[in-house]
């Protein structure tokens, strides 16, 4: 049992490869230390290399509702009307502690992601002179 460091890919993908052989092992066997081992390199070099953001509010949301096959319809009781609806839905509008309060008892998403803010949608840069002609155009003028 040769064991060291996941410092690279590389090393990574050796250490996975050698997981999957020992899958099965039987515990406080040689075999099964080095699984042991190995398991735990490889879950330190994936949380550190590998790291996945927790999503922003809205996004949250948005799985939930796909998961429980929900409609924005469904969401009123908790946001609050229709348009309380859709301001939060498309990030014009934050939600507040009782909304969180409500999604978190009835959806069961952690209050952490509803407290985050939802990530702004960078718009694209517009040339101001191309915008300018795509303008006139548009209302005729040349």
């Amino acid at each position: 049992m040769q064991i060291h460091p996941i410092r690279t890919e590389n090393d990574h993908d050796l250490a996975v490869n050698r997981i999957a052989e020992l899958i099965g092992a039987k515990p406080d066997t040689g075999e099964g230390e080095e699984l042991d081992i190995l398991a735990t390199l490889v879950d330190a070099y994936e949380a550190k290399h590998h790291g996945i953001d927790a999503p922003d509010p809205i996004t949250a949301i948005q799985f939930r509702m796909e998961q429980q096959g929900l409609t924005r319809k469904d969401l009123e009781p908790l946001i609050g009307s229709r348009a309380r609806v859709s301001e939060v839905m498309t990030g014009r509008r934050s939600l507040t502690l009782a909304m969180i309060r409500r999604v978190r008892n009835e959806l069961g998403i952690p209050a952490d992601v509803l407290i985050s803010h939802p990530q702004k949608k960078h718009r694209k840069r517009v040339n101001p002179e191309i915008a300018s002609v795509n303008a006139k155009r548009r209302v005729g003028v040349r």
